[in-house]
């Protein structure tokens, strides 16, 4: 079972009906139990990260996520959702995220219009999460932050807003996109079913990404 974490994320329906397209056998979940009695676990995410991270703490669901990653569940954080796992974040002042992953949340610069809303390429590195993808396929983005990292060996997808930025990231079990696949056509619902099937092929000893 793959548990989608609902913490009142404004995009969950969406983010559900497209897993549910892509045939993953999942359950919609606000118990921290069930995220860790899961074989995988989606964060789908919109809004600010301050307020996401107050809302996980709440519930306890930031312990259930570190947890989870620590012991090898395999993971997708969607938007917000990839924010989470940095160690930081400038949104709304200064504040500490789930630390997962290195970097932080950085606003883009003033001279560009925020958010970036619309459809943006991504050049993707080629591995198992993209298989199918052509490379510079359109995806769609809501977001006024992305993820500043010093460790290019986490990126597995960059795409152009002003700066270069990292557009998904993967490393071991974690998975994350800043974009939102669920409502990205033909080309985020392929790279759900790559996902989630490669969670399956993980959840059975074998690692995907």
């Amino acid at each position: 079972m793959i548990a989608v974490i609902n913490y009142g994320a404004g995009n969950l329906p969406n983010a559900v009906r497209a897993l549910e397209y892509v045939q993953a056998p999942i359950d919609v979940v606000t118990d921290p139990a069930a995220v860790l009695a899961a074989d995988a676990v989606v964060l789908p995410g919109v809004g600010a990260t301050a307020d996401t991270m107050r809302s996980l703490r709440e519930m306890g669901m930031d312990a259930a996520i570190r947890a989870v990653i620590a012991r090898g569940t395999p993971f997708l954080g969607i938007c917000v959702g990839m924010q989470v796992l940095a160690e930081q974040s400038e949104e709304f002042g200064l504040h500490d995220c789930l630390g997962l992953v290195p970097g932080t949340i950085r606003r883009f610069d003033q001279g560009l219009k925020v958010p970036q809303i619309g459809w943006n390429s991504v050049q993707h590195d080629g591995s198992a999460l993209w298989d199918g993808i052509p490379n510079g396929a359109e995806f769609y983005f809501v977001h006024s932050y992305y993820l500043a990292t010093n460790d290019p060996t986490l990126v597995s997808g960059r795409t152009e807003y002003g700066l270069n930025f990292p557009a998904a990231i993967a490393r071991d079990n974690i998975t994350a996109v800043q974009f939102h696949p669920e409502k990205s056509g033909q080309w985020g619902l392929k790279l759900l079913g790559n996902w989630v099937q490669g969670a399956v092929v993980r959840g059975q000893g074998s690692a995907q990404y």
